[in-house]
């Protein structure tokens, strides 16, 4: 058990910062928006940062175990713990999130266009050409 907290000790400076950098985003974000549009960028970012780490530190862990190096594998192996202890706070999280926020709930679709009598260049170029080749001469 010891051991397992001097190894999680060794990941101390990712988990600041990971702390320092959602305190920046929050911080920024509320000041720009809102802060629940705060915590909704805080959730996607460290959604896929906490998935990269992840990932990152799970390759490091295999070719660690692979070349049989224990020090770095005990490195890799902590910070590949954070990385996934992380993702479940973080997905936690967002579950909480969207289920005090229910419009949040859902992904936005596509996104509509307006609708305009212009006529498209394509469809323009188009109609020109067919009109050149109806009236050609033979």
């Amino acid at each position: 058990m010891l051991r397992l907290v001097a190894g999680l000790s060794r990941s101390l400076p990712l988990l600041v910062a990971l702390v320092v950098l959602a305190l920046a985003i929050y911080a920024f974000v509320s000041w720009r928006r809102t802060p629940t549009r705060a915590k909704e960028v805080l959730l996607k970012v460290f959604f896929v940062l906490c998935s990269a780490i992840s990932v990152l530190f799970a390759l490091a862990t295999i070719y660690a175990v692979l070349d049989d190096n224990t020090p770095v594998l005990e490195l890799a192996a902590s910070c590949m713990v954070v990385g996934v202890l992380g993702l479940a706070v973080t997905l936690v999280c967002r579950h909480v999130f969207r289920k005090h926020h229910p419009h949040y709930a859902y992904e936005p679709t596509e996104k509509a266009r307006p609708v305009t009598n212009k006529p498209d260049t394509l469809d323009a170029l188009t109609r020109i050409l067919n009109y050149i080749n109806d009236h050609r001469r033979r």
